[in-house]
């Protein structure tokens, strides 16, 4: 899993799986559920993250660390 924040727009991107979208559905204003050809969830989208959701922190239960693959 990958979180992407743009600061110039606010936008978070929550990126599940390492596949391409092929399919979003917004489900509420500025918040889009990605999914994969299969029906497969890989990524959320929110918009102006700061306005659509509470974020004040981030807390992660369990952590594994792999090295970034290079093509």
């Amino acid at each position: 899993m990958k979180l992407n924040h743009r600061s110039e727009t606010g936008s978070l991107y929550i990126d599940l799986a390492d596949e391409p979208s092929t399919e979003g559905q917004e489900i509420r204003l500025g918040i889009v559920l990605d999914f994969h050809a299969k029906g497969r969830l890989v990524g959320i989208g929110i918009d102006h993250a700061s306005q659509n959701a509470t974020i004040t922190s981030l807390i992660i239960d369990e952590l594994s660390v792999r090295e970034p693959v290079v093509p």
